[in-house]
């Protein structure tokens, strides 16, 4: 058995992974959703990695699966516990040392993701319903305008403090009709940053929400 743990992106709601986690308890796994302070402007990244090493305890046979801006607690974590493995899930891809805030402009991603707008014949101008709630039913959409919280500036502005990537399989899950993160320029981070070719299904950037059968069918056969 395999403890997937789950780390979301901005806002820090652990309720991101509501409709995953079911999918994964039933193939026999544990998981472990971590909620973030997302709001509280004293949180930077140390204190999210010490709330994901904390809620991993003794654990072994850990996944640590990290969506969005919570790609960058995870090499943080990966620096204080072992884990099995670690899968991004339209995340922001680190540099050692760089931080959250200034990996929008390193990455040139405003240029490409209104590139896609243009390709795709949507808004540039972003909006929740555009970029994130296109293709999550209605009714969780509904859900999760009750769960999320704003982000506060202090993990934008923490360093991320590692230097190596860990020595363990590292997976880039892509979701082919992200309007955030587009497809292409999530291929061109993976490959700079990584040197990886990301793995897709369908879906956007909510993809957990919008997927969950997607996701948790990548997860368990790319990890048990």
């Amino acid at each position: 058995m395999s403890t997937f743990v789950l780390v979301p992106g901005a806002g820090g709601a652990a309720w991101y992974w509501s409709r995953l986690i079911p999918l994964l308890h039933r193939a026999g796994h544990d998981t472990v959703a971590v909620d973030l302070p997302g709001a509280d402007e004293s949180a930077g990244l140390p204190e999210y990695t010490r709330l994901v090493v904390a809620a991993i305890g003794e654990r072994d046979d850990v996944v640590l699966v990290a969506q969005s801006l919570g790609g960058f607690t995870a090499p943080l974590v990966c620096t204080r516990v072992a884990v099995r493995a670690l899968v991004f899930v339209n995340a922001m891809i680190p540099n050692p040392g760089e931080t959250a805030g200034a990996w929008w402009d390193n990455t040139a991603w405003l240029g490409a993701r209104e590139r896609a707008a243009l390709a795709g014949g949507y808004g540039t101008e972003f909006d929740l319903s555009t970029y994130f709630l296109h293709d999550v039913p209605p009714a969780v959409a509904a859900d999760l305008q009750a769960h999320q919280q704003p982000e506060a500036n202090a993990v934008f502005d923490s360093v991320c403090d590692f230097v190596d990537w860990p020595a363990i399989p590292i997976r880039v899950l892509s979701g082919e009709g992200d309007r955030f993160f587009p497809l292409d320029f999530q291929r061109e981070v993976a490959r700079d940053r990584l040197s990886l070719e990301p793995d897709i299904v369908a879906g956007g950037h909510l993809i957990a929400l919008s997927n969950p059968e997607g996701v948790a069918d990548y997860l368990l056969h790319r990890h048990e």
